[in-house]
């Protein structure tokens, strides 16, 4: 009976400590899938686009109390990026070639679950979760993924909050097991020894029969006292490892951080739910800026105090959820009108949030869709996220509703999406050049290179190409095969400038400046006559990162001009702050009969000593005007439309002088 106590809590605490193995992976297993199987985590790591990365896990793992690293490698076991801390690490120097191994099975198409692994790095021990990053909705054409990988380590300080939550008495991790102690074996997937959890032995039935016998001797009823305390610790024992093995579903279907439902508890909730129940997918506008400005601490305080705004303002609500980041979700029921379910939540959390004694305001766009009967969850989430793409391209604090056509849109640009990477690659992006025209002289000074993509299937808009590289995460690589096209064929032009537009992903990029710096040597163009123009929402982005790349490359010779002035908020500050060398007047100031205000405009330049260029400049009325206003270099369908090279040649036999003069 002793004995039989003793093994009932010895394996009472062999299950504790299994079960706290298991909520740890089972944590782990929730974060990663949250974040890998995300559409634009899989545009991200698809493009290599290391600023993205760095922004939504690098910098996370500073302090995040659900992982302290990230690596991400490509279906080739190549590095793409890794963390560990917030600081960017050399991910296969420190796990070894397990790690490419490992992460190879992880991303083959077919494997959709998540691999676990424990590492041991110096003298810790690390659990790792591994799964293929891929789309959440759209079609999986990839053979192979680039695989997100995240790793905890298993600190002292960890273990004590493990000992503590699972209530097993002086839990620790040693590389040896004690003979005296209670210990369990960890190893790596290969079945390698690394280390051994131990407790001490509390053998409960050798302290009672200890202490009862010589009671015993003399009492014989005691036995059945005995038998009652072993019963008890038995049933109490059930009863704590019920308890314990609930906690691990709920930490496997709730967020962490809010105390939500995480997605996989929100999909389980959709499978349940009865046809005609509403999901709406609830996007946070602005709150990357509250990351950016006020720390991803006070960030994490907003996304719980948003949390309970959602339950206040929806209470009828049959489960609200965290799918990861700064997306939520809500189901309720079909009879009440989602359209303006949806409203009240844009007005909830319109309002400012008081954090930390700051008033943060951020704001929500919506898209919403029916639970249809024989649909799985995951088509209900694609719906209502095709439906809330569509309201963020609206603008911001919109609602809206899925419809068949979204359905139809999304498939032909996810196409589209596919054609214009195949283009880049194939090198099937044009560039024509655009004449900037010096108002003094009369002559070509420089011109703004522009990328066309003439498919077989007819040309296709910049105004749709462009966007549609932004948001796909090919921008960059667009950026820079324009770039390199424009150096090319300005190199044999040395008497004229060249701008480039580039994307805020661009300036944000750590790898930006080297790039640029690459391209010029290959191409022995002269930093001097680089000129890269750059829209406020560059700046806004990424404030400090923008600064330091224009500081670098500006100390090269390579100039920048503000692009779209006098469209947005850009003030007298901003153009101190980046010391532009140039701005350009937008073409709706040049079009409007605003005379005064386009006057005031380049006034307030030209006392900053910024020459000013004005674009648009359509009619010989809009040149004498920019000329005589104090613009440096017109720029229009006047003085030259978008031209070929072999164009651009023939044009600087002097038509732009006849141009301005006429």
């Amino acid at each position: 009976m002793r004995d039989a106590a003793n093994d009932l809590d010895e394996q009472r605490l062999v299950n504790a400590v299994s079960a706290a193995v298991s909520s740890v992976k089972k944590r782990l297993a929730g974060t990663v899938r949250d974040n890998a199987v995300w559409d634009d985590a899989y545009a991200a790591a698809r493009s290599g686009n290391a600023a993205w990365i760095e922004d939504n896990w690098g910098a996370v793992s500073t302090d995040y109390p659900l992982y302290d690293g990230v690596v991400v490698l490509a279906p080739d076991g190549r590095q793409v990026a890794a963390y560990l801390k917030g600081k960017a690490i050399d991910a296969v120097a420190l796990f070894g070639p397990e790690l490419v191994k490992r992460a190879l099975v992880a991303s083959k198409r077919e494997n959709v679950r998540t691999l676990f692994d424990f590492h041991q790095i110096d003298q810790d021990i690390v659990v790792m979760a591994t799964l293929g990053i891929r789309p959440t909705n759209d079609a999986d054409l990839d053979k192979a993924h680039y695989t997100l990988t995240f790793f905890k380590t298993l600190t002292s300080k960890y273990i004590e909050g493990i000992s503590e939550e699972f209530q097993i008495r002086a839990l620790r991790i040693q590389p040896e097991p004690d003979p005296k102690q209670s210990w369990r074996l960890i190893t790596n997937y290969q079945g390698e020894p690394l280390g051994y959890f131990v407790w001490p032995k509390s053998d409960p039935g050798t302290a009672v029969y200890n202490t009862a016998l010589p009671k015993l001797q003399a009492l014989g009823s005691l036995l059945f006292v005995i038998v009652v305390i072993v019963i008890f610790s038995f049933r109490l024992a059930l009863k704590k490892e019920s308890m314990l093995a609930r906690k691990a579903i709920h930490d496997a279907t709730h967020d962490h951080l809010t105390g939500l439902h995480n997605r996989a508890g929100m999909l389980a909730a959709i499978s349940r739910a009865p046809a005609g129940t509403i999901l709406h997918l609830i996007d946070l506008d602005g709150f990357k800026g509250v990351n950016d400005v006020w720390g991803h601490a006070a960030g994490d305080r907003l996304l719980r105090a948003v949390a309970d705004t959602l339950r206040m303002t929806t209470p009828e609500a049959f489960s609200i959820g965290r799918f990861g980041g700064d997306e939520f979700a809500l189901l309720h029921a079909g009879e009440h009108d989602p359209s303006e379910i949806g409203n009240a939540i844009v007005r909830a959390l319109r309002q400012p949030f008081l954090i930390d004694a700051h008033h943060m305001e951020i704001g929500a766009s919506i898209g919403y869709a029916s639970v249809v009967k024989d649909n799985d969850a995951l088509e209900t989430v694609h719906r209502a996220d095709l439906a809330l793409y569509c309201a963020k391209d609206a603008g911001r604090g919109q609602v809206q509703s899925y419809t068949a056509e979204l359905d139809e849109q999304r498939k032909s640009l996810f196409l589209l999406e596919d054609k214009l990477r195949a283009a880049i690659g194939k090198d099937e992006i044009g560039v024509v050049f655009q004449p900037l025209v010096c108002t003094l002289t009369g002559r070509t000074k420089g011109v703004e290179a522009l990328a066309r993509w003439s498919p077989p299937t007819g040309p296709v808009s910049p105004a749709v190409f462009i966007p549609l590289a932004e948001k796909s995460g090919l921008i960059e690589r667009l950026s820079m095969k324009v770039l390199e096209a424009a150096l090319t064929a300005l190199a044999k032009l040395p008497q004229l400038d060249l701008s480039v537009n580039i994307s805020p992903v661009q300036l944000a990029n750590p790898r930006f400046v080297f790039e640029i710096e690459t391209a010029l040597e290959k191409h022995g163009f002269a930093a001097g006559r680089l000129i890269l123009e750059v829209t406020e929402g560059a700046l806004i982005s990424h404030p400090e990162r923008a600064c330091r790349s224009m500081t670098a490359l500006r100390a090269k010779g390579v100039r920048f001009a503000m692009d779209d002035f006098g469209s947005g908020h850009a003030s007298i500050g901003t153009l101190r702050q980046f010391a532009f060398d140039k701005v350009k007047i937008d073409r709706s100031l040049i079009a409007s009969d605003e005379h005064a205000v386009v006057r005031a405009t380049i006034d307030l330049a030209n006392a900053l000593g910024i020459p000013v260029t004005a674009e648009g400049i359509e009619t010989a009325e809009q040149a004498a005007f920019a000329r005589e206003a104090g613009c440096e270099l017109l720029q229009g369908y006047l003085l030259g439309r978008p031209m070929s090279f072999d164009q651009l040649l023939v044009h600087m036999g002097g038509l732009e002088r006849h141009a301005l003069s006429a």
